[in-house]
Order: structure tokens, then sequence, then C-alpha cells
């Protein structure tokens, strides 16, 4: 449940608009390659009306253990997501109001979805959301699962974070988001590997509300 949060929360960074920035007095370019490839997914999912993607996740510590490792799968249209993990959490997304639900607790969070804020959302990991708050370039190609990966490596701008790297991996046929990894400052490192999407999935609206019915006894805590 921690991982997936922090996993969403770290990459949920909020939408874009630059591709120069500023660290300390120096203006910084990024690598145009990485941003000609990241473009590219973007603009690919942008297409979508709809989507639903199976992942999976995994956190290890800084000597490589596997501290934990779930499967997975998301499903967007437009405002709306919903995350679900194997056995455990899951993320309703309306649009509105977000439920957070914690399985082994048997409790739901509410809180108010704030659009203007950097705000927790898995579209932005397949949308520009690296610009305005990454230094990004590109690391080159590698083989995987029988696809060309090309990697890309990005640093945060803001430097208290509690990550340092990201790393992308991106299928440079099908020009979508192979995998995440997220390198924190305690060694732990944080990977999400797509292993399907499909951009034309047809999804009714209620699955994006939590249905309250369907978890008995659940408590719920409202912050809205």
């Amino acid at each position: 449940m921690k991982s997936a949060l922090l996993f969403i929360s770290l990459i949920g960074v909020g939408l874009a608009g630059f591709s120069q920035k500023k660290v300390g007095d120096q203006p910084v370019t990024n690598d145009p390659a990485a941003k000609k490839v990241l473009d590219d997914v973007s603009a690919k999912f942008k297409t979508y009306k709809s989507v639903q993607a199976a992942f999976s996740l995994k956190n290890e510590d800084a000597k490589g253990k596997v501290l934990d490792n779930k499967k997975g799968t998301v499903s967007m249209k437009g405002s709306k997501y919903r995350v679900s993990l194997v056995g455990g959490a899951e993320i309703f997304c309306d649009g509105s109001n977000i439920w957070t639900y914690d399985k082994a607790a048997n409790e739901v969070t509410i809180t108010k979805l704030d659009p203007s804020a950097s705000s927790i959302s898995p579209q932005k990991l397949f949308t520009n959301f690296y610009d305005k708050d990454f230094l990004y370039k590109l690391n080159g190609e590698k083989k995987e699962a029988g696809k060309t990966l090309v990697e890309i490596e990005m640093t945060p701008v803001d430097k208290t974070k509690s990550f340092h790297k990201v790393f992308l991996l991106v299928d440079k046929n099908a020009r979508t988001l192979y995998s995440t990894r997220i390198l924190d400052k305690s060694g732990t490192k944080i990977s999400y590997t797509v292993s399907s999407l499909n951009g034309k999935a047809t999804l009714a609206d209620n699955i994006f509300v939590f249905d309250k019915s369907k978890y008995p006894g659940v408590e719920e805590v409202d912050l809205r």
C-alpha cells in the first residue's frame, strides 16, 4: 500500500509548460533527443479516450533485497482513474473526489481533488509531467522482453525531493512508457513496469467511484 501511494505521489508532479529552466542563476536546456521521445509518448497517450493498463510494482532496499512485489491495474478516462493492487490497496477518482482504500485496515480515506495542485494522478505518468520539474537526458537503448527500449535519466530540479533520480524506459517502436524506476535518497528503489496497455478500453463511469456496499464494515475517514 505505502509503496503504491509513494510511487504515484513521487511521479505526480504536475503538468508541464517549459523546456528550459534555471538551476541557481544559470539556464539549463534539456536534452532535445530525450524531449523528442517524451513528447512522442505524451502525444500518443493523449489520443486515447480511455486506457486500461496492467503493471507490476517492486520495492527494493539499498542492498537490492525485494521488500514488496505486487501486480495491479490502472484504468483512466479523462480526469477519472482507478488503481487496483492485487490483494490490497485501491484508489478511485471520479474527477472530483479521491477514495483511498486500505484493505488491511478496511478503511477508506476520502479527499477532494485539487486540479490546480501537483496532485496524485496516474495520467501524469503518461503525459508531459517531465518538463516543469526535471532535467533529463537520453542514456541510449537496451533490449528487454523482446523490445527495443530507450532509457531516459531524469533529475529533479527541486533538491529537497526525497528521491534523486528517475529512470524511464520507453518502447522505441510503440512510443509507450514501459517502466519507471525511482531512486530514493535512502537507497530504496521503486520500479513500475507496464505489462499491457489498451488505449481503446470501454470503461463505465461508475468504476471510478468507491461503492461502500461492496466493502462490508468499511470505516470512512472523510477529509473533504
